[in-house]
């Protein structure tokens, strides 16, 4: 790619990943390159199966590559040990997960106060409290996740992943276990929080409604990029 790379936060070159089964070696990636910008919203797309979870762990550094190279906020992810990409996400990358992914022992309050106090944020609760009434949960600080409505935890989520104001926000099929009118409220959440903290999208998406709210798009096709959208 020619396109200056000044501007860009996530890069991958020539990215694979091979995972050996019962029935031999199955590649899930194959020769995948991209480039995503900083403060760019992007969808990825394709069937199920496709690669795009897969993709998305490479890029965040939850996942090894079995080749390639993948470069987050300026550092090479692959020359990192497993410690190494913890620091790396806990200062650049916040996540929301289909699942939400929320710590069933803490209330909602705790739960969004945990990447502050991580930290070392004196003002974690004052922080973790105004973000939470952001996404209209300030009536539902003391509670746990499991008195929580799905919309509500992926609510919970949302204000923790922005909690630390991250450069990059990973989400991967964020409305997948919530009803379509619940699941319209939290993506215009979403993405009006991402206008407000100029963070980069990355989401892995079914949904079109979702992803035609993204700048780009890009399709996966059996682990191979086949577009890469404008």
């Amino acid at each position: 790619m020619n396109e200056n790379t000044d501007n860009i936060i996530i890069s991958c070159r020539n990215l694979d990943k091979r995972v050996d089964t019962a029935e031999g070696p199955l590649d899930i990636l194959s020769g995948v390159t991209l480039d995503i910008k900083a403060g760019e919203s992007i969808a990825v797309v394709g069937v199920s199966g496709s690669g795009k979870s897969t993709l998305l762990g490479l890029l965040a550094g939850l996942d090894t590559p079995s080749a390639g190279e993948v470069r987050l906020a300026g550092e090479t992810l692959t020359a990192l040990d497993e410690d190494g990409r913890a620091r790396l996400r806990a200062r650049h990358v916040g996540f929301v997960f289909q699942s939400f992914q929320l710590l069933p022992g803490l209330t909602a309050l705790e739960n969004v106060m945990l990447p502050l106090e991580l930290e070392g944020r004196a003002e974690a609760g004052v922080l973790a409290r105004e973000l939470l009434a952001r996404v209209g949960l300030e009536s539902r600080l003391g509670h746990y996740p499991r008195q929580l409505s799905g919309g509500e935890q992926q609510r919970v989520a949302i204000a923790r992943a922005f909690a630390t104001r991250p450069a990059v926000l990973f989400a991967d099929e964020p409305t997948g276990n919530l009803d379509a009118a619940t699941g319209a409220r939290v993506i215009d959440l979403l993405f009006e929080l991402n206008r407000e903290r100029a963070a980069t999208l990355v989401l892995v998406t079914h949904d079109e409604m979702l992803a035609s709210r993204c700048a780009r798009r890009v399709h996966l096709d059996a682990g191979r990029l086949v577009s890469r959208g404008a």
